[in-house]
Order: structure tokens, then sequence, then C-alpha cells
């Protein structure tokens, strides 16, 4: 058994164009964020637990923010490819936690349906919730948005 930790944290974005991704899941009526690919901080740090669990480094070793080919890239072609590398490492997945944290917007009525999407790419249950930074520092000042993630592998 593996244990893999990841966080990712990206600004909010002043285009009112850009859209709002969280766990491979559009958000409506939210300013979105700002990255390279489409900034879906929920799944980034989901991609980098797996990563993390399985040895295999983090997400901008994969996948450069210097690379064009990524520019504007769907964060669920980054977890489908880190699934099979962790695959191919000899792991599966066994479980997963993600918690976002953001004080806007609420994201209660989002949260099963990203913990479905993401769990349907993994093959197995990632858990998905939500906190506050209760008004403080930047994700308090509605000025980003993070999220911090947990996974368990074993062998396959």
């Amino acid at each position: 058994m593996r244990i893999g930790q990841g966080i990712d944290v990206h600004r909010v974005s002043d285009d009112p164009v850009r859209r709002l991704w969280l766990g491979l899941v559009h958000v409506p009526d939210a300013p979105g964020l700002v990255g390279h690919s489409d900034a879906d901080v929920v799944t980034h740090a989901l991609c980098d637990a797996l990563l993390g669990a399985a040895g295999l480094g983090d997400l901008g070793r994969h996948f450069p923010d210097t690379d064009p080919a990524f520019a504007g890239a769907s964060s669920r072609r980054f977890l489908e490819a880190v699934v099979e590398l962790v695959h191919g490492s000899g792991y599966v997945v066994t479980s997963g936690d993600v918690t976002v944290i953001a004080e806007r917007p609420k994201l209660v009525l989002y949260l099963p349906a990203m913990s479905h999407e993401l769990s349907s790419v993994v093959d197995a249950p990632i858990s998905v919730k939500a906190t506050t930074p209760e008004g403080l520092g930047a994700l308090g000042r509605v000025e980003g948005i993070g999220a911090s993630a947990v996974v368990l592998l074993s062998a396959s």
C-alpha cells in the first residue's frame, strides 16, 4: 500500500470568458482560474497525490506549463494519463479524498458530480468535500481556490 498527498492553488481570473472547472465539473456563474490548462485545482491536487504515491514526481514534471501542447487542456486528459502511469508502475487506486478550499462559490451542489466524475476516471471511490478559509488570507479574500488530496494505492 502507498499513500500520496497533493496540493494545488490557482488564482481567480479576471477574464470574463474563462470557465471554472473543479473536479472535472463546470461550475457556472463563477470566475475561472488562471492556469496554462483549465486550472482545475481539484483534479490537479488528485493527480499530484496519485503521482506522489506511485513515486512518479508531480504533475508539472509530466505536463509542464511551458509545453504549448497543454495550453487550455482539460484536466481529464491529465488524470487519465496519470492513472495509466500509476497502473504502469504496478499500482491501482484504492481510494481518494479531496478537500476544496474556497470562500466562493458555494460548491455543495457540485460536490456529488465531482466525486462521480473523478471516481469514474480512476475507477475507485474519490470523495470530494469543501471548506471555507473563513475570510482568512488570499483564499479568504476570494483571490484564488485551493485543493488538497490524499490517495491510497495498492499493488496490482
